[in-house]
């Protein structure tokens, strides 16, 4: 082998060293093994607030108090709940009264899944309860928070309206 035909080898492997060297660095290679990721501690903080609140609505307490008071609360779907709220005064009012006054017991969750991804959580679960008349009241749900502090900043509901809306009509809201 002569020196030229060496020093062409060497080049060639070197280039190729350099070009493998390159991709793995583009794509960031094998993350050491002390290192989290960016916004991990904060996914992993929100899912921890949002998962408590759940098991406290679980065992009797309220979920609601994870929103902030100027909340923007939006119900998907058609019907006459489905809209965006404003404030959770605005949400209790016209979005959660309406199904809850009609509600002899509180609505018992039931969580599938958590999820978090950045500032966002995603609840899926069901809920029953017992309305006004006696009748059974299920519904499944997937909630999507956008957090801020701790504290519900936006929430997007998904749920079947008809059962709700079949509520507000067959049912006398408590006290009257």
């Amino acid at each position: 082998m002569t020196s030229s035909s060496l020093t062409e080898r060497l080049a060639g492997s070197r280039r190729r060293f350099l070009i493998v060297l390159a991709c793995v660095s583009a794509v960031g290679g094998p993350a050491p093994a002390n290192s989290t990721a960016p916004g991990a501690d904060i996914e992993a903080r929100n899912e921890a607030i949002v998962r408590e609140a759940f098991e406290g609505w679980g065992a009797g307490g309220n979920v609601f108090k994870l929103l902030a008071p100027d909340v923007v609360w939006t119900i998907h779907g058609s019907g006459p709940v489905a809209d965006t709220y404003r404030g959770v005064e605005d949400f209790f009012q016209r979005g959660s009264r309406p199904l809850v006054s009609r509600l002899a017991t509180p609505l018992t969750p039931r969580v599938h899944h958590i999820w978090a991804s950045g500032d966002r959580v995603i609840i899926r679960f069901d809920a029953s309860a017992t309305t006004t008349s006696g009748a059974p009241y299920s519904n499944q749900f997937v909630w999507i928070f956008r957090m801020e502090g701790g504290s519900v900043v936006e929430a997007e509901a998904f749920l079947d309206l008809a059962a709700y809306q079949q509520v507000v009509d067959n049912n006398e809201p408590r006290g009257q």
